[in-house]
This record gives C-alpha cells, sequence and structure tokens, in this order.
C-alpha cells in the first residue's frame, strides 16, 4: 500500500465580522483592558498562560500569535507543546502550575467555578497585586478568544 502526503494547505475559513471596523471603541477598549492586563507579569508566564487559554478555547489565532510570541520570550517549544498535558510533565515550576491551573479554571468557569484549592495554590505562588494581575490576564485572554472564534479570526498562512 503506498502513501502519498498532500502537503497543501486548506483556505481559512472566511472572517464573519471585523470588530476592529464596525466596534471600534470596543476594539480600542480590549486593546486598553490587554495593556493593563499584562502589567507586572512575567512576559514568559504570561504567553504560557495566553497560549494554555487559547488552546483550550479553540482560538488558532491567538495560539498562533501567543506561541511565536512566547518562543520570541525565549520559551522551549516542547513546553508550548505539552501544555494540554502540563500536569504529565516535570518541565513546569510550581508556580506555573499554579497558573496554569487557574487559567484553567477560570476559563472552563462552568466546570466548576474557580475552587478554592485552585485559587488557593495561586495565592501561594504569587504576591496579591500580582494575583489580581494573573487573573486580569486569563480574564482579557479569554475575551480576546471569543472575539477571535466568534469572527473567525485565522492566522496567516505560513
Amino acid at each position: 500500500m503506498t502513501t502519498t502526503h498532500d502537503h497543501a494547505t486548506v483556505p481559512a475559513p472566511e472572517q464573519r465580522i471585523s470588530l476592529p471596523d464596525l466596534a471600534p471603541d470596543f476594539y480600542q477598549a480590549m486593546i486598553a483592558l490587554e495593556r493593563g492586563a499584562r502589567k507586572g507579569v512575567d512576559p514568559v508566564l504570561a504567553e504560557l498562560v495566553k497560549v494554555h487559554a487559547s488552546m483550550i478555547n479553540g482560538c488558532s489565532f491567538c495560539i498562533d500569535m501567543h506561541s511565536a510570541d512566547a518562543l520570541k520570550n525565549g520559551e522551549q517549544n516542547h513546553r508550548l507543546l505539552s501544555l494540554p498535558a502540563w500536569r504529565e510533565t516535570s518541565w513546569f515550576t510550581a508556580r506555573e502550575r499554579a497558573a496554569l491551573a487557574l487559567t484553567e479554571s477560570v476559563t472552563l468557569l462552568t466546570q466548576g467555578h474557580v475552587p478554592d484549592a485552585v485559587y488557593n495554590e495561586a495565592a501561594e505562588h504569587f504576591e496579591q497585586a500580582e494575583l489580581a494581575q494573573l487573573i486580569a490576564l486569563i480574564i482579557t485572554i479569554n475575551a480576546w478568544n471569543r472575539i477571535g472564534v466568534t469572527s473567525r479570526l485565522s492566522p496567516a498562512a505560513k
């Protein structure tokens, strides 16, 4: 049996709507929210959180953007690829693991809210002001994911 591999890409889904064009005040507010949310959060950790939430939400645009940003900030490819299975690896610090667990709980809010154990674990690894910024960052990437998925933003072909 001979197997051929077709490496031709398929076209991206057509974008449904452009929020920057049609809701510019909202879009500018989102950009300001992003700026405020990431202040004081380690850039590598911020990108891990953004990629992880984006993977959970299935936002290809954000996965692509934040994976590239993470790599530019010195993140390692094998860690990005293993984010869906972070609990089964030894590659993440206790602090990163607490942030990833919090990201999952906030992102999957309808699946048990944010359990005290998850919140308390994060509170052990982050000062209160830093924890507040981390929560803001998680909320913000979830909003961006909803924009990307709903409007069908697609990453550029590579």
